[in-house]
């Protein structure tokens, strides 16, 4: 007995934006291990006052950071094992940095906006690649 596969085969450039994609998230899982550690390689990339800044951020944005980041490798992954999963993730990781970058917005916080949107279009771009990946049958 076959089944019909419901899945079309996605072009190359979907693969290219997967992979540019799981880099981008894993740059940030590095940067919250680095953070999380409170490694030298991390800290040596702040001043001081930054990080008294960081250290003095409330446990629950630690963990929506968390969430933002490993979230947003899992979508990746799941991109590349073409499964629909991928949608959620990404959105759980756009829900996410948006609580993470709206509360450092309201607390004054965001000394690099160029950054901090460029974090907040990826995360957009991704949950809409996702859908479209789906329309597209090429995941499932």
């Amino acid at each position: 007995m076959t089944t019909k596969s419901t899945t079309s085969k996605p072009p190359i450039w979907y693969w290219i934006i997967a992979v540019i994609a799981l880099i981008w998230n894993a740059m940030g899982v590095m940067q919250y291990l680095g953070q999380a550690y409170n490694t030298e390689a991390w800290r040596s990339g702040y001043t001081e006052e930054q990080l008294n800044i960081i250290n003095s951020m409330p446990a629950w944005y630690t963990a929506v950071f968390a969430i933002a980041v490993f979230s947003g490798v899992l979508g990746c992954l799941a991109l590349f094992i073409r499964k629909i999963i991928a949608k959620l993730l990404f959105w759980v990781s756009l829900l996410a940095v948006l609580i993470q970058m709206g509360y450092s917005f309201a607390e004054g916080h965001l000394d690099n906006m160029g950054m901090t949107t460029a974090i907040v279009v990826f995360a957009i771009f991704l949950v809409w690649f996702s859908q479209y990946a789906s329309r597209k049958q090429w995941i499932s």
